[in-house]
C-alpha cells in the first residue's frame, strides 16, 4: 500500500474542502435524510420481529474493510463430508423497509450509499444500516440465510434459502483477517477460526472454477481517499488475497440467485455483453506492443490474473483491459426470460444481491429469491418495482462513478498543489498521439501527461498545473 498523506496550508486545505462540497451539490446528491424517513426509520426499529427460525448458535464472522460499521454479509463454513457446508447471512434489509413507504421512497431516490472523502452518504438511516439491520458482533440479527453444499472443487451442489436470525461472534477487517489465516495452519489450530482457514480452501477453489468457465476479474490498484479530522490521506492498494476469497462467495451467492430467477421466469439479473471481435484483436495486438502477449491458448481470464501491477508494463496491460469490461447494466424481467442474460466477466447469469444496506436493487433480488426457494410467487409489490430498478441503478451508479473519479481528482490536485514545476518518477499506464496518462511512483497520483508516451516506460515528468477546484493536474515529458 502506498500512503500519500496531504500536508496542506489552511488555505489549500479550505480549498479542497469547497471542491469536495461543490462536487456534491452539482451532483445533486443527498443530505439529511427528511424527517418523515428518520420517524418512520424509529417506528420500524422499535416494532419489526426477529424471524422465527433461530441460527444463533452458529459461528458467523463478518469480514469488511476498517473501520465499517454496516455490515451486509456473514459467513460461516464447515466441512460436509469431502466437501463443504457453506452458509451466508445476508442483512434482512426488507424487514424495515415499507413497500412504497418513506423509507422506500428515499431509498429509491438514492439508489445506493456513496461514499465522498468528507463522509458517507448512507442508503438508509444509521438507525437501521449502522444499527438495527446491520450484522454487528454479538448481536442478535434477522437476516436471509443462504446455505450451499459445496462439492471439494467449490462446486455448488444444492442451495436454500430463507429467513433466520443470527448472531455474529466476531468483526474482522481484511488485514485482521488476512493475518490469522496466514498465522494458522490449520481448522484445528486453537488461535485460527474454522470459517477463515475454510475460506481460504473455498475462495481459491472458486477461482479456479471461475477460470474453467472463462470469467474474469480486473484487479487493478485502487485509489482511496479517507479523512480524518480534517486531513486527508490518498492510498493505492492492491487487494489481499482474503478479500478475493470473500469476493467469491459473493459471486457465488450472486451466480445461484440469477439460476433460481431465471427457473422462476422473474428477478433482475446484473448483464454485461462479451467484448466484440474487433475489441479482443485489438487488446490482444496491445499486449504484444507492450512485450507482454495474451496467449491465443489462454483465455482473458487466466491471462489477466495472471499480470503484476507492480511492473509497468504489466500495468499499462491491466489498464488496457478495461475495453474488455464495458456495458454492465441490469436487466429485469417478469415472465419471459430475456435473451441476454450472461455477465460476461462472471462468465455466467449473475444478479446483485449481497449489499442491501449499500445497493437498492439487492432488497428487490432477496425478497424474489426467497419466495421463490419456497415454491411461492414474489410479492406483488417487489414485482411492480422490478422494471423501474435499472433507470434507477443506473443514474446512481453514474453519480457514484462521477463522485469518485472528481473527488480523487480534487485531492489529487490538492497534494500537487504547491509543486508545479517539480519534476517526478512515472510510469506510463496508457498514450495516444502527444499525450497519455502516467502514474506518479510517489505521492499515488495518475494523471494527464504530455508528449511523445509509450505505455509502460518508466518517464520523468514535469508538473505542470494542480488545480483544485478544477480537479485537473497536468504533467509534462522531460526529455
Amino acid at each position: 500500500m502506498t500512503r500519500s498523506p496531504l500536508r496542506l496550508t489552511t488555505s489549500t486545505d479550505d480549498r479542497l474542502a469547497a471542491a469536495i462540497a461543490a462536487i456534491r451539490t452539482d451532483l445533486e446528491l443527498p443530505t439529511a435524510f427528511p424527517a418523515a424517513v428518520d420517524s418512520e426509520a424509529r417506528r420500524v426499529v422499535e416494532t419489526k420481529p426477529l424471524p422465527t427460525a433461530d441460527l444463533s448458535d452458529v459461528p458467523f464472522i463478518t469480514i469488511d474493510p476498517e473501520g465499517s460499521t454496516d455490515l451486509d454479509q456473514a459467513v460461516q463454513i464447515e466441512r460436509l463430508g469431502d466437501g463443504y457446508l457453506l452458509r451466508y447471512a445476508i442483512a434482512d434489509v426488507p424487514a424495515f423497509v415499507e413497500p412504497l413507504g418513506e423509507i422506500d421512497t428515499e431509498a429509491r431516490r438514492r439508489g445506493q450509499t456513496f461514499y465522498a472523502p468528507d463522509g458517507r452518504i448512507p442508503l438508509h438511516p444509521a438507525s437501521i444500516s449502522e444499527g438495527a439491520a446491520s450484522l454487528l458482533p454479538n448481536q442478535v440479527r434477522g437476516a436471509f440465510v443462504w446455505r450451499f453444499s459445496l462439492g471439494a472443487d467449490g462446486a455448488v451442489l444444492s442451495t436454500e434459502l430463507s429467513r433466520a436470525r443470527i448472531r455474529s461472534i466476531r468483526q474482522l477487517s481484511y488485514v485482521e483477517a488476512q493475518r490469522e489465516i496466514d498465522s494458522g495452519s490449520g481448522p484445528d489450530r486453537s488461535t485460527a477460526d474454522v470459517t477463515l482457514m475454510l475460506l481460504a480452501e473455498v475462495g481459491p477453489a472458486r477461482r479456479v472454477l471461475e477460470r474453467l468457465r472463462g470469467g474474469a476479474s480486473l484487479s487493478r490498484p485502487e485509489q482511496i481517499v479517507s479523512s480524518s479530522d480534517g486531513h486527508y490521506t490518498l492510498e493505492r492498494r492492491s487487494s489481499l488475497p482474503v478479500e478475493e476469497w470473500n469476493a467469491q462467495i459473493s459471486l457465488l451467492t450472486g451466480m445461484e440467485a440469477a439460476r433460481i430467477m431465471i427457473a422462476g421466469r422473474v428477478g433482475i439479473l446484473r448483464t454485461m455483453p462479451a467484448p466484440d471481435d474487433e475489441t479482443v484483436e485489438r487488446f490482444r495486438l496491445r499486449t504484444e506492443a507492450l512485450g507482454h502477449p495474451w496467449p491465443e491458448s489462454m483465455p482473458y481470464g487466466e491471462y489477466l490474473a495472471s499480470l503484476d501491477s507492480n511492473d509497468p508494463l504489466q500495468l499499462a496491460i491491466t489498464h488496457a483491459a478495461g475495453s474488455l469490461f464495458r456495458g454492465a447494466g441490469y436487466t429485469a424481467f417478469d415472465g419471459a426470460v430475456p435473451e441476454q442474460v450472461i455477465q460476461a466477466a462472471v462468465a455466467a447469469p449473475y444478479a446483485h444481491t449481497t449489499a442491501p444496506l449499500r445497493r437498492l436493487v439487492d432488497r428487490f433480488t432477496l425478497v424474489v429469491c426467497e419466495a421463490l426457494c419456497a415454491g411461492e410467487a414474489p410479492p406483488q409489490w417487489a414485482r411492480d418495482a422490478l422494471a423501474s430498478l435499472p433507470k434507477i441503478m443506473a443514474a446512481s451508479d453514474s453519480r457514484a462513478s462521477q463522485l469518485d473519479n472528481r473527488s480523487i481528482a480534487a485531492v489529487e490536485a490538492a497534494l500537487l498543489s504547491d509543486r508545479v514545476g517539480e519534476l517526478f518518477d512515472a510510469s506510463v499506464i496508457s498514450a495516444k498521439e502527444s499525450r497519455g496518462v502516467v502514474q506518479l511512483i510517489d505521492p499515488a497520483v495518475d494523471a494527464e501527461c504530455t508528449g511523445s508516451l509509450t505505455a509502460g516506460d518508466r518517464v520523468r515528468v514535469r508538473l505542470v498545473e494542480a488545480d483544485i477546484e478544477s480537479g485537473r493536474v497536468l504533467f509534462e515529458l522531460v526529455a
